[in-house]
């Protein structure tokens, strides 16, 4: 069956391309599948279909017809999952570093999705057009964490609409190059696509906002322990937050030096290169209201092993 979904442009989207507004407004919806879509006929700007690259006036109705899932051509495969928590609903799960969440070229097997395909079969939600069955949001490959998981659509819309307004609690915990100059602050930097390295993202005028809050729980001299909240929620935005004020993150193979000091080697002396082998980031805190029952969820999760080998080391 269809699904219909019904968005209002306000007087403050004005000027804005249809296309990039519409996939701003329904985080779930690339730009790309906005542009299919509306290729298609599904969406209608006050009863007409638009083209992709007209402007937003302001105040009018967008309808958009979204057709059933197709099937996710994704083996189920049985890997172990740790499940933080379950109901009905949705499901928090505490991702491993160095898990993929989703299939993509180079991970087509052992990633999130591989594994809930197996453990929950036929209970998540399929409301993308290729089904990505329950994903909400994603974080990195090698950062170990808390993200929800959602089996119902009702719970997958309500969960993205509060990521639109950015009503998701979530704090991640790093180490990090130096020592920032103030103890907390805010770094509000546009985010898009690098020109020069596509797997990379980059601070950009033209990007979309992105605003990260911080606080340095300790320091170390080489090396700082912080705390880092999500305002928005971009593609690498603590990664390249940090690197543009001077700290990125340890172990960073994206955003991080080629190489470490005499000194910070010496105050790693005796840890693993395993243990710092991808970003030390930690999606530890995640809280919502749940999108079915109105509840306020709040979860936090112990930092993994590895991170705390490297912590004890920086405090010797």
């Amino acid at each position: 069956m269809d699904e219909i979904l019904s968005i209002q442009a306000e007087a403050q989207d004005k000027g804005s391309r249809l296309d990039k507004f519409l996939s701003e407004a329904v985080p779930d919806l690339s730009r790309s599948r906005i542009q299919k879509l509306l290729a298609e006929g599904r969406i209608l700007r006050d009863g007409v279909v638009p083209k992709n690259s007209e402007k937003i006036q302001g105040g009018e109705q967008f309808v958009i017809t979204l057709p059933p899932p197709e099937p996710l051509d994704v083996v189920a495969e049985d890997i172990p999952l740790s499940i933080f928590y379950e109901d009905e609903d949705l499901i928090v799960v505490d991702k491993p570093r160095g898990m993929v969440v989703h299939p993509a070229p180079g991970n087509y097997t052992g990633t999130l999705v591989n594994a809930l395909l197996y453990h929950f079969e036929g209970q998540l939600s399929g409301i993308n057009g290729v089904m990505r069955p329950g994903i909400v949001h994603r974080i990195d490959k090698d950062t170990a964490g808390l993200l929800v998981v959602c089996k119902t659509d009702r719970a997958h819309q309500g969960m993205a609409d509060m990521l639109k307004t950015h009503d998701i609690e979530r704090v991640y915990h790093a180490i990090v190059f130096g020592s920032p100059k103030d103890d907390e602050g805010t770094v509000d930097a546009p985010i898009g696509r690098d020109d020069q390295d596509r797997k990379k993202m980059a601070i950009r005028r033209d990007g979309r906002r992105a605003v990260t809050h911080y606080k340095v729980l300790e320091r170390f001299g080489e090396f700082s322990y912080v705390e880092a909240q999500l305002e928005t929620g971009r593609t690498h935005q603590i990664r390249v937050h940090m690197r543009s004020i001077g700290h990125p993150l340890l172990g960073d193979p994206l955003y991080g030096p080629s190489g470490l000091s005499g000194q910070a080697k010496a105050m790693l002396k005796g840890v693993s290169g395993t243990d710092f082998a991808g970003q030390m980031l930690v999606a530890k805190v995640l809280g919502f209201t749940h999108p079915v029952t109105g509840e306020w969820m709040h979860f936090e999760k112990e930092l993994p092993d590895y991170f705390e080998r490297v912590l004890t080391s920086l405090r010797r």
